[in-house]
């Protein structure tokens, strides 16, 4: 059975034997909720490598205490993937961040695309970024990572193609149905040179990415790759991108 695992922040990892105390909302989520009792096991991360296990020695109404049985820290992947989303209706986009953490992705980017119908403003902009960081984290410690994307500020057409033209996403590809290349072909050639250490997937919205944005990103240096015959939706493009850059890259095997 696999132990039910909650994020704490470590500045440095606690020694064996030691005793950490789970607080704050996660804190009371495992006392109220999940209702954790004193000998149970438990895992402990703070979604960037920290990995702690332990027993519960003692419950609180809002926290709870673990008697720390291993402690280590879990380095990055070796290809680091980045999904940059489109902002979709509906629930489509946070559906795309979950998957897309549950296969691997260590960087998640809000984009405010032109078809996007969703439209984000200054307020809202921090809202959904958190909501989207909450998303990560629940997403992560149900897939057991030690490393939980990180959610990034949205951005817009013009700040992504400024982004990709300074080589700060690392290998840009752009999914897109009308492109000749597959991306088989592309995540072959990745996987064939070492020194390429981040990967960056751009999806589009419901509508697709307009004619416009692809010839930005193409011009600033990003790569337009299909995914097939088939038109996947907003939610599932990135998901199976992510798929097959793991299965390229040995992370299943």
């Amino acid at each position: 059975m696999v132990e039910p695992r909650f994020k704490r922040n470590f500045d440095a990892l606690p020694e064996i034997g030691s005793t950490v105390l789970l607080d704050g909302d996660e804190g009371k989520h495992a006392a109220s909720v999940r209702r954790m009792r004193v000998g149970e096991a438990i895992a402990l991360t703070d979604g960037r490598g920290a990995q702690v296990r332990g027993s519960v020695s003692g419950v609180a109404p809002k926290s709870i205490s673990i008697k720390v049985e291993s402690a280590e820290r879990v380095g990055e992947p070796a290809l680091r993937i980045r999904l940059v989303q489109a902002l979709a209706k509906g629930d489509r986009d946070e559906l795309a961040v979950q998957a897309a953490t549950e296969l691997g992705a260590i960087a998640v980017t809000p984009w405010q695309a032109e078809r996007s119908i969703s439209r984000w403003d200054e307020a809202k902009a921090i809202k959904g970024r958190d909501r989207w960081q909450v998303i990560c984290d629940e997403a992560g410690k149900q897939a057991i990572r030690a490393w939980f994307p990180e959610v990034e500020p949205l951005v817009s057409t013009e700040a992504l193609a400024i982004f990709i033209r300074n080589r700060d996403l690392g290998t840009v590809l752009v999914l897109d149905p009308t492109s000749t290349k597959g991306l088989s072909q592309a995540v072959e050639s990745i996987t064939a040179d070492a020194s390429i250490r981040e990967v960056t997937l751009v999806v589009g919205p419901e509508g697709g990415i307009s004619e416009t944005e692809l010839e930005l990103f193409e011009a600033a240096g990003a790569i337009r790759v299909h995914l097939g015959s088939d038109i996947l939706r907003t939610s599932t493009a990135g998901m199976a991108a992510i798929a097959v850059i793991n299965a390229a890259n040995g992370s299943y095997r």
